[in-house]
């Protein structure tokens, strides 16, 4: 992948699909150090779903896999993708409950708690094979990988997309409190990094895989267990980017942050869109870095966004 380059595609009826977590994310009201807030209030998450609503509103075709409860979480979930224009076909119904992520807002970093259940149970379905063979790209994250039997759908998905030829985009955001006791979560990562084609870790991501270290540093080690296409965002620094044979810095586009939530979704989706349409790497790049500083001028995780030629245009790109 040179920068320089257009990334090719076969002709599918679809264009991205995302596979993975479908939740809940409890947000408190106020903001509490002690994670002691004695009020909050459910929104819809799960950075697969984020992706997919985005990438349609960025103008290309997207699908989400995903697993939630039968229960009335589940049900808000499947109206919210409705109520965005996202397809629910893919979406499993398990008998365990949706699962919860529960943030009290703090100054500092805020600390999530995991509550798993539904997510975990995303199944390897003729449904889901369907859709993996009719899809350009095939985006997941840790999320799925952490926990059975979950785990086994995104292996399948994997062998079939590697044996189909199909574009692999992975989110190593890894964290330790999804996996289970006495399993080297960091370890079973790191064999997937050399299956993708496009890896993106924050600094965050890559300190808990790697342990503190410069950006220069940790994007080599990413390289050197196989990823070819890394993205390593810095924050308000912007990102490092490498195909393992030049590197090159990325500014931020963000001028006026008004919240983090979502943004690097919000980045995962315009990249894969400036790829869809045609543009160059490093096009479809700065194409990501602006649809993140879009959204980062909008409160939640999803925003209305225009068209990705739109955004183009407001960043004279």
């Amino acid at each position: 992948m040179n920068f320089n380059d257009r990334l090719s595609f076969e002709e599918s009826p679809n264009d991205l699909l995302t596979i993975g977590e479908l939740l809940i994310d409890m947000i408190s009201n106020a903001y509490d150090d002690k994670s002691m807030s004695s009020g909050y209030m459910n929104y819809p998450g799960g950075s697969p779903a984020n992706i997919a609503i985005n990438a349609q509103k960025l103008g290309i075709r997207s699908r989400i896999a995903a697993s939630v409860g039968e229960d009335g979480f589940g049900n808000f979930l499947l109206e919210r993708l409705r109520m965005e224009g996202a397809g629910t076909d893919l979406i499993q119904r398990a008998a365990q409950s949706t699962s919860l992520v529960v943030v009290t807002k703090s100054r500092a970093t805020p600390v999530p708690i995991f509550y798993r259940g539904a997510d975990g149970m995303l199944q390897y379905s003729p449904q889901l094979e369907q859709a993996l063979q009719s899809s350009k790209i095939i985006h997941f994250s840790c999320w799925p990988l952490s926990v059975f039997p979950a785990r086994q759908a995104i292996e399948r998905v994997i062998l079939e997309a590697k044996a189909r030829g199909k574009w692999i985009g992975f989110d190593p955001n890894y964290h330790p409190m999804l996996w289970q006791d006495g399993e080297d979560g960091v370890q079973y990562v790191k064999t997937i990094l050399s299956i993708a084609d496009i890896v993106k870790p924050s600094e965050d991501d890559a300190e808990r895989l790697f342990g503190p270290d410069t950006p220069a540093n940790q994007l080599e080690k990413f390289l050197k267990l196989g990823a070819k296409l890394v993205i390593l965002t810095l924050g308000k620094d912007g990102a490092l980017v490498s195909n393992g044979k030049e590197t090159r810095a990325f500014k931020t586009k963000a001028t006026d942050v008004v919240d983090t939530t979502g943004a690097g979704d919000a980045f995962w989706s315009g990249f894969y869109a400036g790829a869809i349409k045609g543009y160059t790497l490093e096009e479809a790049l700065e194409l990501g870095f602006a649809v993140s500083a879009y959204k980062l001028k909008h409160i939640g995780a999803v925003v209305n966004l225009p068209r990705l030629e739109d955004i183009k245009d407001q960043f004279d790109l």
